[in-house]
């Protein structure tokens, strides 16, 4: 079953943000929004759920910390304990204050590398991956509103058109998919 979707382009996000509002406040689902760089308060409007990156980055986060803690102890304590400055490795909880700084730092390095990962992976941006933007001038000073018709059913695509057309649109495309 083929869909029309319908990109809107603007050439200011105020702009985009006004016709979001208008948009919405109609009725219409906007699907997405390709700009080239965040637009504050769009995300409310359009319906975006809040992201759980943040949960992911405290486990890994938690991961990292795990892996210093068993590392240290097994390099230090168990494998080839080193008396360094005087200080013998009778027990990891004996030298602990020595190794807060490597825990904290490795910490904030399996949570950030993890949490990179993660966002490129869950938004398809690793290199090799095919683009998904409709416009390659959405990443230079264009913004792109993306309306599906099949998740606005209550509108036909010519009703969706000339709505779009209210706004303060620099360029209308319509594409059809399979």
């Amino acid at each position: 079953m083929a869909d029309t979707i319908l990109y809107a382009m603007y050439d200011d996000d105020d702009k985009v943000l006004r016709a979001a509002k208008k948009l919405v406040g109609k009725g219409v689902h906007v699907n997405e929004i390709f700009s080239p760089m965040p637009i504050h308060g769009i995300d409310d409007i359009i319906g975006v759920r809040h992201t759980r990156l943040g949960i992911a980055a405290f486990l890994y986060g938690l991961t990292g910390l795990m892996l210093a803690t068993l590392g240290m102890k097994y390099f230090m304590i168990d494998d080839w304990p080193m008396n360094i400055g005087g200080k013998p490795s009778f027990s990891y909880l004996e030298n602990l204050p020595a190794f807060i700084p490597i825990s904290f730092e490795f910490t904030v390095l399996c949570a950030a590398h993890g949490m990179s990962i993660t966002y490129l992976l869950r938004n398809k941006t690793l290199p090799g991956m095919p683009a998904q933007n409709p416009d390659p001038r959405t990443t230079d000073d264009r913004f792109v509103m993306e309306l599906r018709v099949s998740e606005n059913s209550q509108f036909t695509a010519q009703e969706l058109t000339q709505m779009i057309q209210e706004t303060e649109i620099v360029e209308l495309d319509e594409k059809q998919t399979k």
